[in-house]
């Protein structure tokens, strides 16, 4: 049947309501994040802090999401490689990198890295924070922040103090530390891993290593070495028992965070629904408590006040890298 000229345009109108609606319908009818599987990416191999946190909170994540999460290992660069490819994954909350501050000190020392980590991810949340311990070998003369500094001062330039490679984060804690005094003067010796700077230090080839508990803690309970101090601000669950280099040092403070990061130009509801989800799982007490055996205390924050920790760190690690001659292997 044929339409009538003076009826054509209202049932052009018509039609072109119809395949609106149709459109439309099809867009609301789009899957709400999330439809599919996510993936955490951990740039480094597995079994250290990295991956044992986005593992435990993957666990968790994929049972309140229902929808499962996958770890992948990425290692290569000092993390840079797999949080370099997630930066340019699909900005769809499908792929997350899972990397701890020494994002951050990579960033201070290293000027071709293959992201920004402040423009070129987005902040999703903050796993945990931890501070480092203190140790000596055995055989040095102290046992409290203040007889540290006292003994590197009465013998300046004689004693060795210990990191896992030149611009690593050992590195930055006790450069921190010299910088904050003014006259420390002991020199580095730079290894490759944290497993043989340990060795060297209890053989006393070093003297001085300063690092996360689940590195040197089982070394002084063994009676391997000394921990003299620890390096957050006041006292810190981690190690109850351990004072504060703060004490002696005024102003000393290091910390490590873990946490996740997303594609920069996510959309910011899916961000927020990650967000969310994750600080809900650091809540449990299981998981805190599974947290503070690895050295470090669940830590939840808007991604807003992540982004901000990021740059901060960022513009502080440079300045400290200038400063004091930081640089990487």
């Amino acid at each position: 049947m044929r339409i009538p000229s003076f009826l054509r345009p209202r049932a052009l109108a018509a039609a072109s309501t119809v395949v609106l609606a149709a459109v439309g319908g099809t867009a609301f009818a789009q899957a709400a994040y999330p439809s599919k599987p996510i993936t955490i990416v951990v740039p480094y191999p597995a079994g250290g802090s990295n991956d044992t946190f986005a593992r435990q909170v993957a666990k968790e994540l994929g049972d309140q999401l229902k929808q499962p999460v996958i770890i992948d290992n990425r290692p290569g660069a000092s993390g840079n490689t797999g949080t370099g490819q997630v930066a340019k994954a699909a900005p769809d909350g499908y792929t997350l990198v899972a990397v701890s501050s020494s994002m951050t000190t990579n960033a201070a020392v290293q000027s071709k890295l293959p992201f920004d980590p402040v423009k070129g991810l987005a902040p999703v949340a903050m796993f945990a924070k931890g501070p480092f311990i203190v140790a000596v070998n055995n055989e040095f003369p102290a046992k409290t922040p203040a007889e540290l500094i006292a003994a590197i001062k009465a013998k300046p330039g004689q004693y060795n103090y210990a990191s896992s490679g030149s611009g690593s984060v050992n590195q930055f804690g006790t450069e921190l530390l010299k910088a904050k005094v003014g006259d420390l003067q002991i020199a580095h010796i730079p290894y490759k891993g944290m497993g043989p700077a340990v060795t060297d230090l209890i053989g006393n080839q070093t003297q001085l290593l300063i690092s996360s508990g689940p590195s040197l803690l089982p070394m002084v309970r063994a009676g391997k070495l000394r921990a003299v101090g620890i390096t957050s601000l006041k006292p810190s669950p981690i190690a109850p028992d351990l004072t504060p280099i703060s004490t002696a040092v005024p102003g000393y403070e290091f910390e490590l965070w873990w946490g996740l990061l997303a594609p920069a130009g996510t959309p910011l509801d899916v961000v927020s629904k990650l967000n969310a989800a994750v600080n809900q799982i650091l809540g449990r007490p299981e998981i805190a408590a599974n947290f503070l055996r690895e050295g470090a205390i669940a830590t939840p924050l808007t991604p807003a006040q992540f982004g901000s920790v990021i740059a901060e760190d960022v513009e502080r690690w440079k300045k400290l890298a200038k400063q004091q001659n930081i640089t990487a292997d």
